[in-house]
């Protein structure tokens, strides 16, 4: 199973969940950070997650075979001008301590597995946010420029997440993720209400914009968000 958190640092999560909902909701209904938003339904070839690596244990893995409702490939995408890192510079840093560009009110991560202020294959991670649940999750894939995280049993989804940068005429940072609710009320809340999508869909705006600051850089151009849909056969 899963490594829980000590109940100490589950009661004091706990106690923030009122003041984390309402900032997360205020920010996102004032947000104006200029956007460019695409979605459109996808062939199964577009929309299929990387395999698994054969050495990291799969155990307790939640595949998005065990997954609920469509399948949702996502890529997030910042462009930073002028920063003051490089692309494995800027990893290293998240990697290190993923907080540096979560937007913590909401979302705070917890690394239950593994040396702190290091990231190695193997190593779990328990994402705390507002309500009463958490989102367990396993690095899978480490690169000096990426890594890759998949759910475990019991998180809210099912797939797999990387985040990566690279230089190209600016730095650029990534966001790509494949996955479906974890079960069917989770995708009654993400795809037919699409409250906890928009939701989503604020959060990782928010990792765009710290990671932005974090590569002391600026914003080159609009954020962008490119959404593949698959309808799944439960």
């Amino acid at each position: 199973m899963p490594r829980a958190l000590p109940l100490s640092r589950r009661i004091s999560t706990a106690a923030r969940w009122p003041a984390g909902v309402g900032l997360t909701s205020w920010r996102y209904m004032w947000r104006t950070t200029p956007l460019h938003r695409t979605e459109r339904h996808a062939e199964p070839d577009d929309s299929s997650p990387p395999e698994l690596p054969t050495d990291v244990a799969s155990e307790e893995i939640q595949t998005i075979d065990a997954g609920a409702g469509p399948l949702f490939h996502r890529l997030y995408r910042t462009r930073i001008r002028d920063a003051s890192c490089s692309a494995e510079e800027l990893m290293q840093q998240i990697g290190s301590d993923p907080n540096a560009v979560a937007p913590t009110e909401f979302a705070r991560f917890f690394k239950v597995v593994g040396e702190p202020h290091r990231l190695r294959a193997g190593d779990e991670f328990t994402v705390r946010m507002p309500g009463p649940w958490d989102g367990p999750v396993r690095v899978v894939d480490v690169t000096p420029s990426s890594f890759r995280l998949a759910t475990l049993e019991g998180h809210l989804e099912a797939g797999q997440i990387e985040f990566r940068a690279y230089e190209d005429s600016e730095l650029v940072f990534e966001i790509e993720s494949w996955a479906r609710s974890g079960d069917r009320l989770s995708s009654l809340l993400f795809d037919r209400l699409r409250i906890a999508k928009e939701v989503q869909l604020h959060m990782w705006i928010s990792v765009l914009e710290r990671a932005t600051k974090l590569a002391g850089g600026t914003r080159a151009g609009l954020n962008s968000i490119e959404t593949l849909r698959f309808d799944m056969d439960d």
